[in-house]
């Protein structure tokens, strides 16, 4: 421990002293800037003045605030660090450094107007163009080049990059500080203040800017990159791409040798002037886009969070360093996979001159981000072009340098101490919306980030003709690892010519979307915690509580008896005097009647409040019963069947067989297996038998449709496995340590056991007690 505390400050050394290096280039530069301002304001009272003192004002403003503020910190950083002892403490100075950013906010809103001012000027003025172009900048102090000519342009530009570079040092600082050093909490404060103020800053100005032209001559800056799946000869590929002002432009990273210099690779570029989204009826018909089943990606997941545990516990027991590496690796190829074929949603990119490219998104978020950064672009007046192979290669080798996403947006990528994300369930109540300026249909969907992309997870009813919808609608949503709630806001389209070829569905206009983080602290009470997302001049109004997983997968047992949610099976069945609840006969026969053809039937959740609607007429034992049923939703009547497995005080298949069953479905041997598999079905209670096989005939109806409903007899598997064989609390205490856990090993063997029975040629309950008298009844 201490040795590597010794290393630590031995790298905070060296960071520190990289870090006063390039504070006294920057002091240089800033006097560099500041040398003509004096004489030019001598002038500016003649007769004949460069330029008037309001320019003057405008092009060097705040520079000298700022330069007295970074020569001030030099001057008390320098000396600590030449003077170094491992006590040494500095984090006030880069406190009280972060609490002067007010003075480049200034700096920064007063950017453009400067650059432009001194644009026009040296157009307007020789002189000033002759002072402008060749600024001289001292060189550092022990270095052999005495100056070095630099533009105004160039200059001004510094100040904004700073701050860019002072907030990766402190991230760096900190990484190496000892978390109970006196530095600690203010380099902690200090990188809190300058992330804030680093993601406040205009974005027309951020630190992506390039020293690129254009064929008008301008700066060409980056406006927005990042990673997406493009489909290019059938297959999918993941492709980093980049928006800069007037082109769009498709790359990959190429391979390269052990410390050789990461470099892109141009796959494709359209310039602005000539991209068009074709309109869904103009859009050629895509290729077949193959789309994996939604059960192999659950199994992914699965994998991936056994792997995670495996970290985890290899971590805990301080574990070989090889072998953890050798999880994260595996865990990355996962990941990797996950990524690149889960995403469904098309986005298409059209080059009006020839070509026709496809990316598809995992989220509608996404795309309407990339969509409205580039139609803002093409607002201005942008010429066409054809780029020589000299400044391909140019633009593409500034995009290693530019890019503001470095890392595939996997977990395997996050730092330890980033924050893993919430696991469990998130209760959402979208109440209602207002802002908007005429009548419309209107409806909302939840998007949540898991596994590092983002997921559709919910949608609300269509609220028709109104400018405010009231939906007042509860939806529960799974968190795996999540930390961002996101919200859009829809209007419907009724109209069949708006269909998109590349998935046949028809174009809904998205009228507003917002993002808020999870934070927690702030999520985790046991009570409805209210908000309001804006989305420009839209604001919808909803109400959400998060519940872990460990507290959300307790059976708890019903306080009264005479209703049928909580209360033993067989409890209700002798009071019905029925072999099947009724609940569950009602509710199946319900879906067969008019729900066994809906698209992920038995996956997508119904409405809450409905559900709960639903469990109270039941509890009741209410008269009207059927014809609620009949007028409902049916995703909430399924929804209903689960709830009711799922609030059994033990599950349908018990407590007292659960180990059996799973030691039973980890057999190799398929007689074994068999043999096992039934003797445990024949060892139930008979209303549990009779219930699991009713209920078994139904879900194999069910996937007969899989065609049209999408619903595999694996992805029912997967709703039900641990609906109804997870263990009440007393007994799944034994078997779970991490929440994240609890979802890996087990879950995938409970979705085994019921696929194993869904899998198995008609089992019938005469059948299997005239075959119990060749077995003994003990398991």
């Amino acid at each position: 421990g201490e040795r590597d505390a010794g290393k630590g400050l031995e790298m905070r050394k060296l960071v520190l002293s990289g870090f006063l290096a390039s504070e006294e280039i920057y002091i240089n530069q800033l006097e560099a800037l500041l040398l003509p301002m004096k004489p030019l304001k001598a002038t500016a009272t003649t007769s004949q003045p460069v330029l008037t003192l309001q320019q003057i004002e405008t092009i060097f403003y705040k520079i000298q605030d700022i330069y007295e503020i970074h020569k001030e910190f030099y001057d008390s950083l320098c000396p600590k660090v030449q003077q170094w002892d491992s006590n040494v403490t500095m984090g006030h100075l880069f406190q009280k450094l972060a609490s002067q950013l007010g003075v480049y906010k200034a700096f920064v809103d007063n950017y453009k107007i400067a650059l432009e001012t001194a644009e026009k000027c040296s157009q307007s003025n020789n002189q000033f163009q002759k002072i402008s172009e060749e600024l001289k900048v001292k060189g550092p102090k022990d270095s052999k080049e005495s100056h070095t000519s630099v533009t105004m342009e160039a200059l001004l530009y510094k100040p904004i990059d700073r701050v860019t570079r002072s907030t990766l040092v402190l991230h760096d600082l900190l990484k190496h500080t000892p978390a109970d050093h006196p530095d600690y909490p203010l380099l902690q404060d200090a990188l809190r203040i300058s992330q804030n103020f680093l993601s406040s800053i205009n974005e027309d100005i951020d630190p992506r800017r390039t020293a690129v032209t254009t064929p008008k001559g301008e700066t060409r800056q980056l406006v927005k990159d990042g990673f997406l799946v493009e489909l290019s000869e059938g297959s999918r590929k993941l492709r980093h791409v980049f928006l800069f002002t007037d082109v769009l432009l498709c790359a990959k990273l190429k391979k390269t040798a052990v410390g050789k210099h990461q470099q892109y690779d141009c796959k494709w570029y359209v310039p602005l002037a000539d991209l068009v989204f074709p309109s869904p009826e103009e859009s050629e018909h895509c290729p077949q886009v193959h789309v994996i089943p939604d059960h192999e990606l659950e199994d992914m997941k699965m994998k991936i969070s056994a792997i995670k545990s495996e970290v985890q516990k290899e971590k805990a027991n301080k574990g070989q360093s090889r072998a953890i590496e050798r999880l994260k690796k595996k865990m990355f190829e996962n990941e990797f996979w996950l990524l690149l074929n889960s995403p469904a949603i098309p986005f298409r990119i059209h080059n009006r001159n020839g070509k026709s490219y496809l990316f598809l998104l995992s989220s509608d978020y996404e795309r309407s981000e990339w969509r409205e950064a580039i139609q803002k672009l093409q607002k201005k007046d942008l010429q066409a072009f054809v780029l020589s192979s000299v400044e391909l290669q140019v633009l593409t080798g500034s995009c290693f340098k530019l890019r503001t996403v470095h890392n595939i947006p996997v977990t395997s990528n996050k730092d330890d101490d980033e924050s893993p994300g919430l696991y469990g369930f998130l209760h959402v109540i979208v109440h209602s919306a207002k802002g908007f300026k005429q009548s419309a249909n209107l409806y909302c969907t939840l998007e949540v980030d898991s596994f590092g992309y983002f997921v559709s997870k919910a949608k609300t009813r269509v609220f028709r003709d109104t400018t405010e919808p009231q939906w007042n609608e509860e939806f529960e949503i799974e968190l795996e690892g999540s930390q961002s709630l996101r919200i859009l806001c829809y209007e419907k389209c009724y109209d069949k010519t708006k269909l998109n070829k590349d998935n046949n569905e028809i174009v809904d206009k998205i009228m507003g979307k917002g993002q808020i983080q999870l934070d927690p602290q702030a999520v985790q009470t046991k009570n409805w915690h209210m908000d309001v997302i804006e989305m420009n001049g839209i604001d919808v109004e909803f109400s959400m509580k998060f519940t872990s997983r460990d507290m959300s997968l307790k059976r708890t047992p019903s306080k009264k008896q005479t209703g049928v949610f909580g209360v033993k099976i067989s409890v209700v069945t002798k009071r019905e005097r029925s072999k099947v609840p009724y609940i569950v006969r009602q509710c199946i026969e319900e879906v067969e009647k008019r729900g066994i053809e809906e698209v992920g039937i038995y996956r997508i959740s119904g409405v809450a409040t409905d559900i709960q609607a639903l469990k109270a007429v039941f509890d009741a034992n209410n008269k009207d019963i059927l014809v609620m049923l009949s007028d409902m939703d049916i995703n909430a009547i399924a929804g209903t069947l689960k709830l009711y497995f799922r609030e059994l005080p033990e599950p349908l298949l018990t407590d007292r067989l659960y180990p059996a069953f799973m030691e039973g479905i980890a057999l190799s041997d398929p007689a074994a297996k068999e043999n096992c598999m039934m003797h445990l079905l024949r060892s139930l209670p008979d209303p549990n038998l009779i219930t699991f096989l009713f209920l078994l005939e139904h879900l194999k109806r069910v996937a007969e449709k899989e065609p049209i409903n999408k619903m595999s007899l694996h992805n029912l598997a997967t709703v039900f496995g641990p609906t109804l064989l997870r263990p009440s609390e007393g007994e799944s205490k034994a078997h779970l340590t991490l929440a994240s856990d609890i979802w890996s090993h087990d879950v995938m063997a409970q979705v085994q056991v019921l696929l194993y029975y869904l899998q198995h040629p008609p089992i019938s309950f005469t059948e299997l007690k005239r075959n119990t008298l060749y077995f003994s009844t003990d398991v």
